[in-house]
């Protein structure tokens, strides 16, 4: 299927003899001058970096409407600003919790630890490796134009690599130029990186919610993720992934329609089920629903709360989970954007910043999956002439396309964003801090009542920046090694 396009297993060994070899082939490379003709060195012992002037010619006839750019440097700054504040926060957040309430559970794998496509068991090797490539692409491309459209030359565009796979890249301004320019032209090109990143993602969205109207269930029903031991569901011997078609020769072609049907019963009725298993054979179950109010009680929820939820004694619960319509798989990629997604203009863009970051645990919760492969069954091509002429599968492959360069451009864009050295972010709150202090410098100015030497002002600037950063750096650490303690 085209979700698990490029989903490779590897052991350890396999992978640190590959890293050897790829050391052995770079030596010889750098022994025999391979690598001057490609303007490559090779870093940290295993790490290529290659340098280009392709892109350059493209770069200065892209920028030429300069007021454009700048215009848009400062967008993306406003946007980078406050989406650095909120992943500062979410990280002090986040070391608070783990030291109040250390996580109880299995630590994650090595490889779970890296980025790397392949290596990393959420993001497989052929769709994560196009990704990141296009997202960093992308990503120094944005710095790049607001160099240029703030004057600035660039030297070269670089890619850094681990044999195929891409660990980085780099748009290579003049450092003179850089070092001198005003702050806030220098960090409009810091902030244009990962605000293209991110107004990338949201593109990528928008397609996938334009790829979501293109599909319809191929069999009328609703479907469960999940079944509860020992309730009624359990019992008739109804499975994860069914499709319930008829409850008592009713019709169930949605979800409103199930909770419609089920609303004629109560606890204790024995009811018919008309299922289609996920092998494709078609069976008639006999459930005895059980009381919904002793359920949840059991769960730990509180009167007062069923009361709230509108939940009485009595009421039917057939014991099933997660029930969705045959295209759950690709509205839920979609989301607000999606045609069958209720709302108003104002609520689905409202929506549509927090369901671009929700995308995150996706592959997470389906082992490096953008749908799962049940999902992606139960749907099929609509009938208009795009569709068609696509197909299913065409279909598919654009629909995990968009999905991966959505994700890894979320990932990139904000992983750049945290406020320290080297990234991206790092750069901006140093800017951030050198402004404020220039600000306090004139104010007293006016005021007569003191003066900032300039020297001392960029002194402190840096001296905050790499404090900030190692504490940062302290606390992503102890995030990720306490679960090991």
């Amino acid at each position: 299927m085209a979700a698990s396009w490029g989903t490779v297993e590897f052991d350890w060994s396999f992978i640190l003899l590959l890293i050897l070899s790829w050391y052995i082939l770079l030596r010889i490379w750098e022994n025999n001058g391979t690598l001057d003709r490609w303007n490559a060195t090779r870093v940290f012992g295993v790490i290529l970096m290659i340098r280009t002037k392709r892109g350059l010619k493209l770069l200065d006839k892209t920028v030429k409407p300069r007021g454009f750019w700048r215009f848009y440097g400062e967008i993306s700054l406003w946007v980078c600003v406050f989406s650095m504040l909120m992943v500062g926060l979410l990280m002090i957040v986040a070391f608070i919790t783990a030291l109040v309430s250390p996580p109880q559970t299995p630590p994650p794998s090595a490889s779970e630890l890296v980025a790397i496509p392949g290596l990393n068991p959420v993001i497989p090797l052929g769709w994560g490796a196009l990704a990141f490539i296009v997202a960093l692409v992308i990503h120094e491309f944005g710095h790049g134009l607001l160099a240029r459209a703030h004057g600035m030359r660039i030297r070269s565009f670089g890619l850094l690599q681990l044999g195929p796979l891409p660990l980085g890249a780099f748009a290579e301004p003049q450092y003179e130029e850089l070092t001198t320019a005003p702050s806030k032209e220098r960090m409009r090109m810091f902030a244009a990186g990962p605000a293209t990143n991110i107004f990338a993602a949201v593109i990528c969205l928008i397609f996938l919610g334009g790829l979501a109207g293109q599909f319809v269930a191929n069999d009328t029903g609703v479907h469960v993720r999940g079944i509860v031991q020992d309730e009624g569901a359990f019992d008739a011997g109804l499975q994860p992934w069914d499709t319930i078609q008829y409850i008592d020769e009713a019709p169930v072609t949605n979800v409103d329609e199930f909770y419609n049907v089920m609303g004629y019963y109560s606890a204790n009725d024995t009811i018919s089920i008309t299922v289609l298993h996920s092998d494709g054979q078609v069976e008639v179950l006999n459930a005895t629903l059980s009381d919904k109010y002793d359920y949840y009680l059991q769960l730990g929820w509180s009167n007062s709360d069923l009361e709230t939820l509108g939940v009485e004694r009595g009421d039917p619960f057939l014991g099933v989970e997660g029930l969705s319509g045959g295209t759950a798989g690709i509205d839920r990629l979609a989301g607000p954007l999606s045609p069958r997604w209720e709302g108003n203009f104002l609520q689905k863009s409202v929506m549509v910043p927090f369901h671009t970051l929700s995308m995150m645990v996706v592959p997470f919760e389906l082992q490096g999956l953008a749908m799962h492969p049940f999902e992606e069954s139960l749907l099929e091509a609509e009938d208009n002439s795009f569709a068609q002429l696509l197909g299913e599968d065409g279909l598919l492959f654009l629909v995990n396309l968009f999905f991966w360069l959505l994700w890894v451009n979320i990932l990139l864009g904000f992983t750049n964003l945290i406020p320290m050295v080297p990234f991206d972010g790092g750069h901006m709150f140093k800017d951030m801090l050198r402004g404020v202090l220039n600000a306090v410098k004139n104010l007293g100015r006016k005021l007569k009542f003191w003066d900032i030497n300039p020297m001392w002002i960029e002194h402190i600037s840096s001296k905050a920046s790499n404090i900030s950063s190692l504490a940062l750096l302290g606390m992503i650490l102890f995030i990720i090694l306490i679960p090991y303690l």
